[in-house]
């Protein structure tokens, strides 16, 4: 007998005219930084690698007084809302100078009411580490560095196309430990010709820096990629699937637990920006390519900027940054919450999807019901998480949700 989904029944009769809200959802802020030292033969991001003679200091002016252009402009969607978290995205947010990011936070923090113990994080990469920049950026109040170090591995950098290399990620790695409390290591792994032993190498590498938190992804090859029109020779997937075991169970016994699909910590040391994103919580975007989601008491809306550069710097001094704007409907809500909800190995509780989403359950319950009965999902009407059968087949599980047929079982 499949567990009944708990209906906020006061919504019943708003199904399908639309949201209502007792309290928004947490509300972040990310800010795209987008330019980069050469752009990556794998990377989809919207990001720009400089071209010889580009004066990063003018850029650097006019992108700023552009982000304030924007943050300005969207004041009265926000207004009076506290933010909980600020990420610095890219591109490479580390190429920007100490003074620029201060100009900026300092304007982020006379417009917007931060928590007293918001989480600011940087990325950055270990090619552009400097002892002094980066304790520079640890005095404006930025308490998370995110290091895309990718690998130690001086070819597998030089196949990904990376502008470091290894002896650079270990000194970044140092660095950063004695000046940021809380830092991330981003890798990959199913890399071109990476055998199951160096992988074991690599995280025996990450492990002894006893980071508190890693992001472990999987290289795919993304359309409109370098790596898509020339692709390199990867893993087998018996191969990866070994990997992935192999980094769950290196990472566990490290004392690091898998929270997310790609995410692992330490006790407490949770990113809570992503957390917020992954539980469909709100987050305004500025910067060129920025996408958005805000919640008002009528609607959601999903937002995205000008993605060229040069094009969202004049929009966004003509206030008019936003290039798209789309409500999200009853028929999408379902999937767009699922979609990033069953990404966490917990789940999240079942009371979350009225209360970050405005609509009642019963948008989702044939589809639990579903989920359920094929194993992908827990019988538990309390908390929606997926099956160990389920994380297994994360795409099928969230396919559930999709509007029309439902997929074929896995």
């Amino acid at each position: 007998m499949v567990a009944a989904v708990p209906i906020h029944f006061a919504a019943l009769s708003r199904l399908r005219a639309g949201p209502v809200f007792e309290v928004p959802p947490p509300l972040a802020l990310y800010v795209h930084l987008p330019w980069c030292l050469r752009k990556c033969p794998y990377c989809d991001f919207n990001s720009h690698g400089l071209r010889e003679g580009d004066d990063l200091a003018t850029m650097e002016t006019r992108y700023v007084d552009a982000l304030i252009a924007d943050l300005e402009a969207s004041l009265p969607q926000v207004w009076g809302r506290r933010v909980t978290s600020v990420f610095f995205g890219g591109g490479t947010p580390s190429l920007f100078s100490p003074a620029a990011l201060d100009r900026l936070l300092a304007t982020i923090r006379a417009l917007l009411p931060l928590e007293a113990d918001a989480e600011v994080t940087l990325e950055a990469n270990p090619g552009t580490f400097e002892q002094e920049r980066f304790a520079a950026f640890r005095a404006l109040g930025i308490n998370r560095l995110s290091l895309g170090i990718q690998s130690f591995d001086d070819r597998k950098l030089a196949a990904l196309g990376r502008v470091h290399d290894g002896a650079q990620a270990r000194a970044a790695i140092a660095s950063a430990a004695r000046l940021f409390e809380r830092v991330n290591l981003d890798l990959m792994f199913a890399l071109p010709g990476q055998t199951l032993a160096e992988l074991d190498q690599e995280l025996a590498t990450a492990l002894a820096f006893g980071p508190s938190h890693l992001s472990l992804y999987h290289l795919t090859l993304e359309p409109n990629t370098l790596f898509a029109r020339f692709p390199p020779a990867l893993p087998d997937d018996d191969l990866a699937a070994d990997m992935q075991d192999l980094v769950v169970e290196r990472l566990a016994a490290a004392g690091l637990e898998r929270y997310e699909v790609s995410a692992y910590a330490r006790p407490g040391q949770r990113s809570r920006h992503n957390l917020n994103y992954w539980s469909f919580g709100d987050y305004l975007g500025i910067g060129a390519g920025a996408h958005g989601k805000l919640s008002f008491h009528d609607r959601i809306v999903r937002q995205v900027r000008f993605r060229h550069p040069t094009r969202y710097m004049e929009a966004a001094q003509a206030g008019a940054a936003i290039e798209s704007e789309q409500a999200v409907t009853a028929e999408a809500v379902g999937f767009e919450f699922m979609l990033n909800a069953l990404r966490l190995v917990d789940g999240v509780p079942a009371d979350l999807f009225f209360r970050h989403t405005g609509w009642s359950p019963a948008l989702i319950a044939d589809a639990i019901a579903e989920g359920v009965a094929r194993g992908l999902l827990e019988p538990d009407p309390a908390r929606f998480k997926a099956t160990e059968r389920g994380q297994r087949f994360l795409n099928d599980t969230q396919a559930l949700f999709l509007t029309g047929e439902p997929p074929s079982a896995p």
